[in-house]
Order: C-alpha cells, then sequence, then structure tokens
C-alpha cells in the first residue's frame, strides 16, 4: 500500500517539535516510504543537524499539509422527509433551478453540499426531472428511503483519531521491545539502560584490537593506555564496563549523562593513543611495544625512562612489578624483570660483550617530597647537584648484579618495605614514588641508565575530602609532582629549550633522562573500566592525551559497514560525539 504524504514534499518547510519541547520550522529532505517517515534537517549555532520524523507528527503540527480525503456519502442516510405541501411550494417558486437540473431541492441543500453533483441520490434526480415532489407520498419517502441524518466527521478529526491509533500501536510495540529487552539483560542491575545503550553502540563497531604480530614504531615519547578487568569489589556492586577499545589506538569512554526530563544517554568521548591495551593484554605484551624498545637506548649511551600513571587500584604496581596472587607478587612478570632480563641477554651479543659492560641496580622512593633507599632500610637520603650541575642522590646504594634472579631479590626486598597506605579506592594504595634503576658502567663511568618508574595513584581531591589530614597532603604532594613531570615530558616532546624539573623531587631526581639528545620516554596510562571510576579515567586520559596531543577524527574509530550514524541510533538514548580534536563533546 502506497504511503499518502499529502502536501508534504521534498523542498518545503514544516514545523516540528524538539526532544526538549521546542517547536521550530524544518526543510523536508527526502520522504521515507518503508517507515512512513520524512527526513529534515535545520541550521542550530552553525551547524546543520537532522531527524527522522513520522509523517503523524508532521500532520498533528501542520494541518494544511494533510490529506485530503473524499467522504463518500453513506447509502443508508438519504436526506430527511419532504413534507408535500413544503415541496410543492418550493418546486413552484424555483422551477426554473429544478427544470434545470442543477441544484437540488432547498430541503435537500444539506445532502448536495456534502457531497458532488455525481454522487447525489437517485430519489432527489428523480425529483428534479418530474418537477414535483408531490408524486412520491410522504408515509411511502419515509417507509423506503429515508432515515434520520448522521453526522459525518470531519477530515481533522479523522487525522486526529489516526495519529491516537497509531500512537497507541507505537506504545504497544515499544512496551513489547523493553519487555524483550529485558529478557536478554538483567533487569535486576539498577544501571541495565546503560548496559543497553553501550552494548548497542559496540555492536556497531569493527573491533581490530592491538597484536603481536603489529610493527613497533621507534620514536622519542611513546604513550599508550592499559585497561584493566573489572576486579572482585567491581563485579560484587554489578559495576559496568564504560571503556571500549575498538582498534590499537583508539580508547572510547562511555560516560553516562542523564538530561533534565531524566533521560539517560551516553557521552562518548574518544582519545587516540601510541598503543591501547584492552583487559586481554598480558605484561608481556605491554612489555613488548613500551619498555622493550627503549633496553637498546642504553646500550646506545642514552637515558631511558618507562613510567606507569593512572588512578589508585587502576593497576600500575600491577604492570611494573608483576602479577599478584592474593597480597603476594609475582616479580617475574613485571616490567622490572622482563626489562632485566632483556639487559643481561644484550650483554651477550659479540658487539656489546667488547665493551665490558657492568649492571649495577638501585631501588628507592619519593614520599611527600623526601627520597628513602628501599634496598638500605629506607635510608633518607638527600638530593643535591654537584659542581657539573648534575643531580646526585647522596648515600644512593647500587648493587651489583650477575642475572636476572638477583634483580627479583632487590625488587622483593623493595616492595616489602615500600610506603603504602590505605584510600577510598584502594586498600593497599602505593602513597610514594617507586623508582627502579638499571645502570650500564664501563669503567666506572656511567654508560647508560634505565629508569622503571611506578608512580603513586592520583587522585581528586573531591576523594580525599573525608580523609586525615596527612593523607590530604600526600595527594597534593603526588598531584603537585605528577604535573611537574607531564611539563618535563612536554619540553623533551618539543625540544624546548628550558625543561622545569626542579619543580618536584621526582622530575629533580631524573633530570638527567629528560636532558640529552639520546633520551627517550614511555609512559603507560592504566584505567579502570568501572562506571564508577568514569571520572578518574577520563582525568588520567586527560593527562596522557596533553603529554603528546594526538588528534582524533571519525575516520579512526572502526566502525562496521553501514553503521555508526546518528540516524542509525535515537538521540534519545545515544548520542555520538563528532570526535574533535580534543576530547569535547559537541552538542
Amino acid at each position: 500500500m502506497a504511503v499518502n504524504f499529502g502536501k508534504v514534499q521534498i523542498g518545503i518547510y514544516v514545523e516540528i517539535k524538539r526532544s526538549d519541547g521546542r517547536i521550530h520550522q524544518a526543510m523536508v529532505t527526502s520522504l521515507n516510504d518503508d517507515n512512513e517517515s520524512a527526513t529534515v534537517e535545520w541550521i542550530e549555532n552553525g551547524d546543520t543537524k537532522g531527524k527522522e520524523i513520522d509523517l503523524e507528527s508532521v500532520f498533528a503540527l501542520n494541518l494544511d499539509l494533510a490529506p485530503d480525503e473524499e467522504i463518500e456519502p453513506s447509502p443508508e442516510t438519504p436526506p430527511p422527509p419532504i413534507p408535500s405541501i413544503k415541496t410543492n411550494k418550493i418546486v413552484k417558486n424555483r422551477r426554473t433551478v429544478a427544470a434545470k437540473n442543477e441544484t437540488p431541492a432547498k430541503d435537500n441543500r444539506v445532502a448536495s453540499t456534502r457531497s458532488r453533483p455525481s454522487q447525489l441520490p437517485e430519489h432527489s434526480l428523480a425529483t428534479h426531472q418530474n418537477g414535483s415532489a408531490s408524486d412520491i407520498s410522504p408515509a411511502q419517502s419515509g417507509k423506503k428511503d429515508f432515515a434520520p441524518p448522521s453526522r459525518r466527521k470531519s477530515n481533522c478529526v479523522k487525522e486526529v483519531e489516526k495519529l491516537q491509533e497509531k500512537r497507541e500501536k507505537r506504545r504497544i510495540q515499544q512496551q513489547e521491545m523493553r519487555e524483550k529487552r529485558a529478557q536478554d539483560v538483567d533487569s535486576t542491575n539498577p544501571n541495565w539502560e546503560i548496559m543497553c545503550m553501550i552494548r548497542e553502540f559496540r555492536s556497531s563497531l569493527d573491533y581490530r584490537p592491538l597484536t603481536a604480530a603489529d610493527p613497533i614504531d621507534e620514536q622519542r615519547i611513546c604513550v599508550c593506555v592499559r585497561k584493566r578487568p573489572l576486579n572482585k569489589k567491581e563485579n560484587a556492586i554489578r559495576d559496568l564496563d564504560v571503556i571500549t577499545i575498538p582498534s590499537k589506538d583508539v580508547v572510547m569512554v562511555h560516560e553516562p549523562k542523564q538530561k533534565v526530563d531524566l533521560t539517560k544517554y551516553l557521552e562518548n568521548q574518544t582519545f587516540r593513543f601510541d598503543y591501547a591495551f584492552d583487559e586481554t593484554a598480558t605484561n608481556e605484551m605491554v612489555y613488548r611495544f613500551t619498555a622493550r624498545p627503549l633496553v637498546e637506548t642504553i646500550f646506545d649511551r642514552g637515558m631511558a625512562t618507562c613510567f606507569a600513571y593512572g588512578q589508585t587500584g587502576s593497576g600500575k604496581t600491577h604492570t611494573m612489578g608483576g602479577d599478584f596472587t592474593g597480597k603476594n607478587q609475582d616479580c617475574s612478570k613485571g616490567i622490572y624483570a622482563l626489562a632485566a632480563r632483556d639487559v643481561f641477554l644484550m650483554l651477550k651479543k659479540p658487539n656489546y660483550r667488547k665493551i665490558e659492560l657492568q649492571v649495577f641496580a638501585t631501588f628507592f622512593e619519593i614520599y611527600s617530597g623526601k627520597v628513602f633507599d628501599l634496598l638500605n632500610r629506607k635510608t633518607k637520603l638527600r638530593v643535591l647537584e654537584d659542581g657539573k650541575q648534575q643531580v646526585q642522590v647522596v648515600g644512593l646504594s647500587e648493587r651489583d648484579v650477575k642475572c636476572t634472579e638477583d634483580v627479583l631479590k632487590l625488587i622483593e626486598a623493595g616492595n616489602s618495605c615500600r610506603t603504602s597506605g590505605q584510600t577510598s579506592a584502594n586498600a593497599h594504595s602505593s602513597r610514594s614514588h617507586a623508582v627502579f634503576q638499571i645502570i650500564l658502567r664501563r669503567k666506572g663511568k656511567m654508560h647508560g641508565k634505565f629508569s622503571l618508574i611506578d608512580l603513586a595513584g592520583n587522585e581528586r581531591g573531591a576523594d580525599t575530602s573525608s580523609a586525615d589530614r596527612q593523607t590530604r597532603l600526600e595527594g597534593a604532594e603526588i598531584n603537585k609532582s605528577l604535573l611537574a613531570l607531564k611539563e618535563c615530558i612536554r619540553a623533551l616532546g618539543r625540544n624546548k629549550p628550558h625543561t622545569p624539573f626542579r619543580a618536584s623531587k621526582l622530575t629533580q631526581v631524573l633530570r638527567d633522562s629528560f636532558i640529552g639528545e639520546n633520551s627517550r620516554t614511555c609512559m603507560i596510562a592504566t584505567i579502570s573500566p568501572g562506571m564508577g571510576s568514569c571520572e578518574n579515567t577520563l582525568n588520567t586520559l586527560r593527562y596522557a592525551n596533553r603529554v603528546k596531543e594526538f588528534g582524533i577524527s571519525p575516520s579512526d574509530i572502526p566502525f562496521q559497514q553501514g553503521g555508526g550514524s546518528r540516524s542509525d541510533l535515537s538521540p534519545t538514548y545515544l548520542e555520538y560525539d563528532d570526535f574533535p580534536p580534543s576530547p569535547t563533546r559537541i552538542k
């Protein structure tokens, strides 16, 4: 059955109603037969926007565009009976009109004005042809042809009834869809609507995750992101995973939002980095793309730095130190041990064996602006500059290591006395920056240095408002050093003449890693996938994005063929970003 679009045509302007109640004009750009709707577009704040509107809503706001329906008279409702005396009088006075057979009698005017001349009842035509209505008796007319008059509905009333009928059908269909969707998901979850929106969005993506076969790019500064899986605590409270990594360098955050009318929707924010690791990536794979390319740098008389940054409990210590089994840590699977293993493998190569390099290791922490030696019973150390303006950590113990097992023993000894505390996010949170350094020396002189840093967890001031004074001071010192570290890395990446390394004790100790042509840095930003950590995750991603500012375009998002357009998903439940260079949402 063909759809009756009435007077709606492509190119005309119609009144439309927005989801927030506003009514304004928009231009019709296409008519859709399959779902009886029209696509309209309008310009708002310099941007062209559009949506699909069903014909019922168009006709309801634009009555002049509704289709004109021809109303045929019912054969069972002829005109009312005509008294014989009155009929004779009418025929006599209007004999000329009746003779021409142009109009019916006066009492039949109601019937004639509501129907076309070609559809006049037969008894009316017969009356005019005979020139008199007295040939038919009133009694016979009343018995055979005439019945009480029925009131016909106007076009407007019929259109309103159609709209109501279709609205009821649509409501029934939506209710059925909700019930079917509730069967597919756990409706007892308080955030099941958000979960359905995230699933719907992910179904439109074409996943291309990072694999071990992907090439490794050589670059001076590498910024990557690692997502951890949901932990036991988050699973217990039935938290949702709001992080999606569709490709090897893109991270998407589905931030739940709520409109003024309490309608829930998603604000999808997109970031791009050098590498993005999902929850299935192992420490070995993360190491392969991040710290492993830096090992050769220290053999070429360079300085390499690799550090893990992120929210408390996002997996920094797991990445740098190794896997946890309860409170016990397997140090052999962390980046510390993996880097030491490759250093000893490189020493066995013929070209490096001739140099006669020696390997030393140091392990210290920076807590509240003070430096403590983790390999010497947490002895407090001083950071000074010598006459050559080289930063020296006075009294720091260096241990000679011969194999990977020696390095593992030092890591276990240092981790056992590292400062930790309880926070709102983690019962065993690292409250200090742990710096593990692998130093190559040739005849007593430094040949190269690899600094592996497990940073303390960054926290928002709002999260520490209920903590004691000591915890708040720790958080302030941590955030201060992290901001200074970001500025130093940005200065390194942009080859600025000045590096603000004196802004904190952390950057002061790592000064030689930021100054020099043969310096390379890798940053691993660890993020938590839970919806409760969404704000902290966005802060971590923005921090990492400012270290090495990447642009983002719609082509970077791997949507499936025919998926990902705005019209495919209802803006009431899901709103897409336009993926600007900075991760901000465009209305």
